[in-house]
């Protein structure tokens, strides 16, 4: 057996349960184990607990006592990236993803794509892709010749084919990880104009309607605007949270750009949307997920070795902001019980299919953030005033208050009850007024919000209500003046306290600028 294991040989993967301590097909064989990129384990595998024997006798010698249970924990650190948190973050907010059409959904059956045809600019399968439609913005991906892949104008969409408006090359054969995501959608030429009432912009039209296109809800955040000019207004360029939906509007109570009433004259305008997560009000909307989570420890006489926690389910998240670094993200689980593997006959590593990492670059906090704002909520406009301007670090946190549920006759824990669902945050921002302060003494409705893109693609965490906490202003010799904040969440009008987007395409003109 060898005499040490390198951390560099270790690895770790985490399968979703069918239920609690029990992973989907006979003996776990149906599992779906997606590899993970760990930066490291702050906490990880099972403590156990001991009584000792400490019978009065005259020598004062305690006896050997016995293991009366094991605290199981999942905690690792790892990278923000593209899409590697999109599927663990329904188990952290407690609920499916508001997804758009994928032919690979986080929750659903999966599409296999058959070919790509040139002559009618078209992709293939046997059933399945009627979930899209005309005038969709597609993002495909996983095909070989590059013409295949990127952003598409869907044209026309039957069961087994979608067609668009761009070139396309001969694949008799797609790849098996090809896939085909809804992105957002083309408004008809001419049809959409910004209007500005009361300091709150809308966005009208005429043909479409707002209500038939999936994803347009109170809350979510959409991107305004194409990369072509004429596919995005004149000076509304950028994102918007909604307030309202109407057939033939949307409102916006929050945006990165000043709103100007504008015709959009000629324009066929681009929306862009992403897979929302959000935690949900609705008790049949509520699900509670439960994991295992392997960590392979490298190569054991003969064969590698693992151990597992297993009925894990998701207690904390913690996305963190650091300055002139990149984002990062702690999570940690509370588990029901260990296992563990030699590799052995007998003793093998749990079976089921492996997913590799992504392998995404991750987000960087001094070029990829495109706005941290923390502004006093005011429903005569959708641009406050925000209460600083630049960040030295910040925070934002889930807090799921899982505890493990103990008993007689149970060696670990029988099951897991969760307390409320808490989001926090904590800024520490450059000091420029007393605005802050007063937020904080006046005890405001406030707003954060973080905004991130890179590569053509970001994200959004939004918490809408928040009340604020610290606020003793920092003054040090030679230094800028800081002050600290710290943010509690609150559920809001619509009915949730924090909301995430993460968009798999956006224009480049969605780009941070500096």
């Amino acid at each position: 057996m060898p005499n040490k294991i390198d951390s560099n040989a270790t690895g770790l993967a985490i399968a979703e349960e069918l239920s609690l301590k029990v992973l989907p097909g006979t003996g776990g064989a149906d599992a779906v184990w997606y590899d993970q990129e760990p930066n490291g384990y702050p906490s990880f595998g099972g403590e156990l607990s001991m009584v000792v024997r400490s019978p009065i006798n005259a020598s004062r010698q305690d006896q050997k006592g016995t293991a009366t249970g094991n605290t199981a924990n999942g905690g690792f650190t790892a990278d923000f990236t593209k899409s590697n948190m999109k599927r663990l973050l329904q188990g952290f907010f407690f609920a499916d993803g508001r997804e758009l059409a994928s032919t690979q959904p986080l929750n659903g059956a999966a599409v296999v794509l058959t070919s790509a045809v040139a002559i009618d600019k078209s992709y293939n399968a046997a059933a399945g892709l009627g979930v899209f439609a005309a005038n969709d913005l597609i993002l495909v991906s996983g095909f070989v010749n590059a013409l295949n892949n990127g952003l598409k104008n869907v044209v026309t969409v039957a069961a087994g084919k979608i067609t668009v408006a761009e070139t396309t090359v001969d694949e008799a054969t797609a790849p098996s990880g090809s896939r085909i995501e809804k992105v957002g959608y083309k408004l008809a030429a001419g049809d959409a104009g910004i209007v500005v009432s009361s300091g709150i912009p809308s966005i009208s039209v005429t043909a479409g309607d707002f209500t038939t296109m999936p994803g347009m809800f109170p809350g979510n955040w959409v991107f305004i605007g194409g990369d072509v000019a004429a596919n995005r207004f004149a000076n509304n360029v950028g994102f918007a949270r909604i307030a309202t939906v109407a057939a033939k509007s949307l409102t916006f109570d929050d945006t990165t750009f000043t709103p100007v009433t504008e015709a959009g004259t000629g324009k066929t305008i681009n929306l862009y949307m992403g897979s929302v997560v959000r935690n949900e009000k609705l008790a049949s909307l509520i699900k509670r997920r439960s994991y295992q989570l392997e960590r392979r420890l490298g190569m054991g006489a003969t064969a590698t070795q693992a151990e597992y926690v297993v009925g894990a389910v998701p207690n904390q998240f913690t996305l963190n902001i650091p300055k002139v670094d990149k984002l990062t993200c702690d999570m940690s689980f509370v588990g029901c019980d260990t296992e563990y593997r030699t590799g052995e006959a007998g003793d093998t590593v749990k079976p089921g299919i492996h997913v590799v990492g992504t392998g995404e670059s991750a987000y960087n906090t001094s070029s990829d953030v495109y706005r941290i704002k923390m502004s006093i909520l005011n429903a005569g406009t959708s641009t406050p005033s925000p209460l600083f301007g630049y960040v030295d670090g910040a925070s934002i946190a889930i807090d799921n208050g899982v505890t493990p549920d103990t008993a007689v006759g149970v060696f670990g824990a029988f099951d897991l009850t969760t307390g409320n669902f808490k989001v926090s945050g904590s800024i520490t921002a450059f000091f420029s007024t007393v605005s802050a302060v007063q937020a904080v003494r006046k005890n405001s409705d406030v707003g954060v919000s973080v905004i991130s893109a890179a590569k053509n693609a970001g994200f959004v965490f939004d918490i809408p209500l928040v009340g604020l906490g610290g606020g003793m202003v920092n003054v040090e010799k030679d230094k800028a003046i800081q002050i600290p904040l710290t943010a509690a969440g609150a559920e809001n009008k619509n009915g949730y306290t924090m909301l995430s987007v993460i968009y798999s395409y956006l224009p480049t003109v969605a780009m941070p600028t500096f």
